[in-house]
């Protein structure tokens, strides 16, 4: 089993199987989720090897709002960590509509990002690089609003990264994070239970099934985080935290351009239902959007009832 798991996660680098049929998720029609799933207001730069080094020597790719700091912004900072063996071009169209929203989303070319520490290092060299007066970030960034955004490996990377951070990353959206059984050999298990600070909203999909399930059997004082929920209910409650699993995609869904032609293997629709409510999150918690806050509150648009969405749980 273990041997099987590995061998899926290793795949998200892998060519697209020429039978993952393109799909569509239930699309909500209205309110917060469509909003946000729809591209921002800002026009989009992207520049691929913006600039070097990580601790591995991986280059930074970046993508930011072309018209930077318009009306006074000081835009916030998202770090992105890649899934095993993957590369950011592969979240080509995440990364384009988060920074359409009005983010500074930077992303190491690293392929092993589970320790988080070049996913925060990213946000050192940006943030130099935001000092030098010749730099076009000048002036620009908002060095108190930051969060981190992973995928599989980087989704533990992100998670790490927040808890290493001293408070700095300040909220965190893990994507199709791993089961601890796949890290138990490594030195990046993520551990929810020791988080001290930050904000995080877990998101899987309802096929992957292996990598990020939903449920685990026993609990998890006796087999440890093997489950997201699992790793939501050790969050602990001062920690503001929700969790949500959309109907329908895969371990690596989130790749989509945005249809599964572009994707690793497996994906099953596209990357669609990653693109409302997780861009709604980060800009409640660093663009301070009154309307996505609402969202994500007591009885808000989130945990209501939802054909793309179930497990909505949040505190």
């Amino acid at each position: 089993m273990f041997a099987v798991l590995v061998s899926l996660t290793l795949a998200a680098a892998a060519p697209a199987a020429a039978d993952s049929a393109a799909g569509t998720l239930p699309a909500a029609t209205t309110g917060v989720e469509a909003t946000y799933a729809q591209p921002g207001p800002w026009a989009v730069t992207t520049q691929k090897a913006f600039g070097c080094c990580d601790s591995t020597g991986a280059a930074y790719d970046i993508w930011y709002p072309a018209n930077l700091g318009a009306g006074g912004v000081r835009h916030p900072v998202i770090t992105f960590g890649d899934g095993t063996n993957a590369v950011p071009s592969q979240y080509e169209y995440l990364l384009t509509h988060l920074a359409s929203w009005g983010f500074v989303v930077i992303a190491t070319e690293n392929k092993q990002t589970g320790s988080g520490v070049d996913i925060a290092g990213a946000v050192d060299f940006l943030l130099n690089r935001a000092a030098d007066p010749a730099s076009v970030f000048h002036d620009r960034l908002d060095p108190n609003a930051i969060g981190a955004v992973g995928h599989s490996q980087g989704a533990t990377g992100a998670l790490n990264a927040m808890a290493n951070s001293g408070g700095r990353i300040e909220t965190v959206v893990p994507i199709e994070l791993p089961i601890q059984i796949l890290c138990a050999t490594g030195s990046w298990c993520p551990d929810t239970g020791k988080l001290g600070s930050g904000s995080v909203f877990l998101v899987n999909g309802s096929a992957d099934f292996l990598i990020s399930p939903s449920e685990q059997a026993l609990p998890r004082q006796l087999i440890g985080l093997q489950s997201i929920r699992a790793y939501y209910e050790a969050i602990p409650n001062s920690i503001p935290k929700a969790w949500g699993t959309i109907l329908g995609p895969n371990h690596n869904d989130v790749q989509g351009q945005p249809d599964c032609a572009g994707a690793a293997f497996p994906c099953a629709v596209g990357v669609y239902g990653y693109l409302g409510y997780p861009t709604a999150w980060l800009a409640a918690r660093l663009l301070g959007r009154e309307d996505a806050r609402s969202a994500f509150t007591t009885g808000g648009e989130f945990f209501a009832p939802n054909p793309g969405w179930a497990n909505q749980i949040g505190n």
